[in-house]
Order: C-alpha cells, then structure tokens, then sequence
C-alpha cells in the first residue's frame, strides 16, 4: 500500500475516532481531531509530514493515491 493512502486512512481514523470519542465521552477529545487537522494543513504548506518520514523507514513506497 502506498504511503499516500496509509496517511489518508490513518488522518480519517484519528479525525473519527476523535470526534466520537469528543460527542460521547469527553469534549477534551477535540484536542486530537484538532491535532490531526493541523498537522494535515501544516504538512499542506510546508510539505513536511512526521508520518512519511517513519512509513519510509518502515519500508513504505511512494505511489498513486488516486486513479
């Protein structure tokens, strides 16, 4: 799997998990989705992203994430 999907996928879980997690557990949950939408857009701009630089070391290639 290429590591633009594993980033879409792992992104849309985090943002997910975090709201459910905010609407029926606690609303300091926010924080996570919050956390996530910014690395998203800091990684927009700057086209640095922590999570490529580790599925490149776990092995991960670069592809297409669409078709």
């Amino acid at each position: 799997m290429p590591i633009e999907k594993v980033i879409l996928l792992a992104s849309g879980t985090m943002v997910l998990l975090g709201s459910i997690l905010t609407i029926y557990h606690s609303p300091a949950w926010v924080y996570l989705t919050a956390f996530v939408g910014a690395n998203l857009f800091f990684a927009g701009l700057t086209g640095f992203c922590p999570m490529v630089k580790l599925l490149r070391k776990l092995g991960f290639k670069h592809g297409q994430a669409f078709k």
